[in-house]
């Protein structure tokens, strides 16, 4: 049975997932916090519906053991592939996105305009599934809804590279400035790997369009959910984060700090061999380790 001290579940294909965990710890400081990153199979936005969607029920029926009392699917991808099976197939589990959050707050940005102009960019996948599309047009029926695939940004972060490297200004600028032209109101980061060059797209898109940040406002949205159902943890001491990976723990570590801000401690190896076994008992965290 949860409880208020029960841990929240993040998950992603790898690293990008860290900047809700980064969001979550601001808003919610005493929360306890796992978070899985499949490091072995990133990236998600290449692949299909149906391999996503294995993918996270793979890692959910791993995560289950230590009893999350809400999962947070920290990816647009498998959000916009894999969301209302996964849902569907785990009733029990609080299950949320990222992709209804960034929507809302897109809608909310692009104020009383009659018609605004809302681009979005994210992984291939995200595209084709034109999961913003609807998400904001069930919000705003008339707004011009622009969704770009940018598919060399999850590779080059996955790779270390910050916003000073020439090949992360090139790749930016090939894919901002055709978007750039038709002058939106609002600019949707829709993948969670994004928000680390946030700073240096806003400076490309300009002073009028406003960069949403699907992270941060999926942190509220869960930091909410919680609260309107009694499961906020009461820790005042703080809570834990516990990272597990399906690949490479020291490089996933040395990588950490950049989307957390701050230095994680031991990332568990899981295997993929071990994701698909029979669920093991249920344990409790307490602490990190």
């Amino acid at each position: 049975m949860v409880s208020p001290a029960s841990p929240i579940a993040v998950l992603d294909s790898g690293l990008g997932g860290l900047t809700v965990v980064r969001a979550l710890q601001q808003q919610s400081p005493a929360e306890n916090i796992l978070y899985f990153g499949d490091t072995a199979r990133v990236p998600y936005g290449t692949k299909s519906a149906h391999t996503v969607t294995a993918f996270v029920r793979e890692i959910i029926t791993y995560l289950q053991r230590f009893r999350p009392k809400h999962v947070v699917i920290a990816c647009n991808t498998a959000t916009a592939l894999a969301l209302p099976i996964i849902k569907a197939e785990f009733p029990h589990l609080p299950i949320s996105g990222v992709i209804e959050p960034g929507a809302r707050a897109a809608v909310v940005a692009a104020g009383s305009k009659p018609i605004p102009r809302i681009a979005v960019i994210a992984t291939e996948a995200t595209v084709k599934s034109k999961a913003y599309e609807r998400a904001i047009c069930r919000r705003r029926q008339h707004a011009h809804v622009d969704v770009r695939a940018t598919p060399l940004l999850v590779p080059i972060i996955e790779e270390g590279r910050d916003d000073r490297d020439a090949l992360v200004r090139v790749a930016l600028t090939q894919y901002l400035k055709p978007i750039a032209k038709k002058l939106p109101d609002v600019l949707v980061l829709g993948c969670t790997h994004y928000p680390v060059f946030k700073q240096l797209i806003s400076q490309m898109m300009g002073e009028r369009c406003k960069v949403i940040d699907s992270a941060e406002q999926c942190a509220q949205d869960v930091t909410q959910r919680l609260q309107v159902s009694g499961l906020a943890s009461p820790n005042e001491d703080g809570g834990y984060l516990k990272c597990f990976v399906t690949d490479d723990p020291a490089k996933f570590q040395s990588l950490a700090r950049r989307f957390l801000g701050t230095s994680i401690l031991n990332p568990v190896h899981v295997t993929i061999e071990e994701l698909t076994t029979p669920p093991m008992p249920t344990i409790e965290l307490r602490q990190a380790g």
